[in-house]
């Protein structure tokens, strides 16, 4: 026998990643008047989570522009544009961040972070309580890892929760901010390289919650590299018909790359989201 692995599918979400939930939220609030003022709205997104809060906002007339760098996906930005929500494209994730963050000083806008913002990481968090709820026998929780909001939110759920579970977090070698940080013991800048899980990439803001949380919380974090994630992407699409992005399929990756030893335990691997570009479908020789 061997491990019992099921997917949570958050491609299935009406963006096609778990964004949603942290945007939908933070908007909410912000109505209630309970985390910030109301207003035009501000972000930096590699892309799902500029597309989350657009959805989060429609209808509701508030301006919102996003920050994006320039290489992400076409069908992310081409969803984005499409919301009705202004794109500004940068150089890079970290120069979108920047940017946003001196839009929010200059102009008095609210910054929405994709993950250093409260509320934003207990919608995140929503994911952890539903696989407890679904299946609480689950010994590890496989989460990818980029800004930290969606592992800090599961962390805390499954912290708040009566259960042994442990959460695992997956970076990419080509953009590992956490991992170098907790080795250093402190949030570094690295050098991103270039990878197909776009929405990892990049470097942590300085005053991050989400580096002390993971920290606590986190039993460990593995990483995969660039021919493990195109392995997985492609099994995926080939054995499990789930057209998934490099950043949702490193669950599976590090699994398949045997990156970390799960015996006989339930593992519940995360797959963050579904927004890939036909071409770098086609080019992984998935048709």
């Amino acid at each position: 026998m061997g491990a019992d692995v099921r997917l949570k599918l958050e491609l299935q979400q009406p963006t096609a990643s778990y964004k949603v939930r942290g945007a939908l939220n933070a908007v909410l609030r912000m109505a209630e008047g309970q985390s910030a003022e109301s207003g035009a709205l501000v972000t930096a997104s590699a892309g799902n989570h500029g597309q989350a809060l657009a959805w989060a906002v429609r209808g509701t007339g508030t301006p919102l522009t996003i920050y994006v760098p320039a290489d992400a996906p076409k069908t992310k930005l081409q969803a984005i544009l499409g919301s009705g929500a202004t794109l500004v494209t940068c150089e890079s994730y970290d120069a979108a961040e920047r940017r946003a963050k001196e839009h929010a000083r200059t102009r008095g806008a609210v910054y929405v972070s994709p993950y250093n913002h409260p509320d934003v990481i207990a919608g995140a968090g929503t994911v952890g309580l539903e696989i407890l709820e679904d299946w609480p026998d689950v010994d590890i929780v496989l989460v990818p890892i980029g800004g930290g909001g969606l592992i800090s939110g599961i962390a805390l759920a499954v912290r708040g929760a009566s259960t042994s579970a442990e959460v695992v977090g997956v970076e990419v070698a080509a953009s590992n901010p956490f991992m170098q940080g907790l080795e250093a013991g402190r949030i570094v800048t690295i050098a991103v390289q270039p990878t197909l899980a776009d929405g990892l990439a990049g470097n942590l803001d300085p005053d991050t919650v989400t580096f002390e949380i993971v920290r606590q919380h986190v039993a460990r974090i593995v990483l995969v590299d660039e021919p493990q994630l195109r392995a997985a992407i492609v099994a995926l699409v080939a054995r499990e018909q789930l057209v998934v992005e490099g950043a949702g399929a490193v669950g599976v990756a590090a699994l398949l790359a045997r990156q970390l030893d799960v015996g006989e335990k339930n593992v519940a691997v995360v797959i963050s989201g579904g927004n890939i570009d036909s071409s770098q479908l086609s080019a992984l020789g998935c048709q």
